[in-house]
């Protein structure tokens, strides 16, 4: 799109080298993208004196998406809105902005029509307050690129700043935040990170190379052999519910009766699953192990605690 619109505005012709100059890439990639754009009817002309241009009175079509696809770009763009991080809210609006400007009438009403009409998890979307924290775009930059990064972290659970310095690899979403996984120089070991924790990014000169054994599901889902073994009987009636915001992988999941599922996992935070699974009340019965079923108990005693009378 940049160089059929270099090509249009210039009043001169522009010579390969030119281009590649002004882009920062080399000939040969302004040769393909030329062929490209030739292959999509672009009316692009050629002096071998004075090089590129496009016929004079060419006008780029207005971008066409079926009603279908534009819905589909407007679930993403309302999934981001709803996002706790300002920065992310802002980007998706500049980017709604954008295709608006750019759409055919009949379609930009069809868009208007959709705006606040679409709405993706409304408890994040009305219920938090929006804040800034890491900074997505750069570190989803760092990853493309392979660069490390450093940055200040705040670790709620243990209640210190470091500083910190990773290879990113992943961005990923989770519930309500979001985060980044990556290598840690000083850990020496993959780490997850919550982007609102992080503070003071950069992003360095130093390139790193991606395990040859790279898994996003294993990253995320710390499917190894990590972990304590967990087994649960679930309630059939929050078996949607389970499946979808559990936060770990599910190694084993049958039904036990026409009631009860099991499900076996591997966890490394048994503190954190025994407030997780509190949500689901009886509906959840620990199996083992016996620290998590005592851990339980434990927190059952201590939530009934709360609600006595001062």
């Amino acid at each position: 799109m940049k160089l059929i619109l270099m090509l249009q505005q210039s009043k001169e012709r522009l010579t390969a080298q030119e281009l590649a100059d002004r882009f920062g890439v080399t000939k040969r990639t302004i040769y393909r993208d030329l062929n490209t754009l030739s292959e999509l009817n672009v009316p692009v002309t050629h002096d071998p004196f004075k090089g590129y241009g496009v016929i004079s009175g060419y006008n780029i079509p207005p971008l066409m998406f079926t009603t279908r696809e534009l819905a589909t770009i407007m679930v993403g763009l309302n999934f981001v809105k709803s996002q706790v991080d300002r920065n992310l809210v802002n980007d998706a609006k500049g980017v709604e902005i954008k295709v608006k400007e750019l759409l055919p009438d009949k379609l930009r009403a069809f868009m208007n029509s959709l705006h606040n009409k679409t709405i993706v998890d409304p408890f994040l979307n009305f219920g938090h307050e929006k804040k800034e924290g890491g900074n997505w775009y750069l570190i989803s930059s760092a990853i493309a690129e392979q660069q490390t990064i450093q940055f200040t972290y705040k670790s709620l659970k243990k209640n210190q700043t470091t500083r910190r310095k990773v290879d990113p690899y992943l961005l990923v979403f989770y519930k309500d935040h979001w985060n980044m996984i990556g290598f840690s120089h000083i850990r020496g070991e993959t780490r997850n990170f919550i982007l609102d924790q992080i503070t003071d990014l950069s992003v360095t000169d130093q390139i790193f190379e991606t395990p040859d054994d790279f898994n996003a599901e294993a990253l995320i889902f710390n499917s190894s052999n990590l972990g304590e073994k967990v087994v649960l009987h679930i309630d059939k009636s929050i078996d949607r519910a389970f499946k979808a915001n559990i936060p770990t992988k599910i190694i084993k999941y049958e039904a036990v009766s026409s009631k009860i599922i099991k499900v076996e996992l591997r966890f490394d935070n048994l503190d954190f699953l025994n407030q997780w699974l509190l949500q689901f009340s009886d509906k959840v019965v620990v199996q083992s192990p016996n620290s998590l079923i005592q851990k339980r108990r434990d927190l059952i005693d201590r939530v009934s605690k709360s609600i006595e009378p001062f």
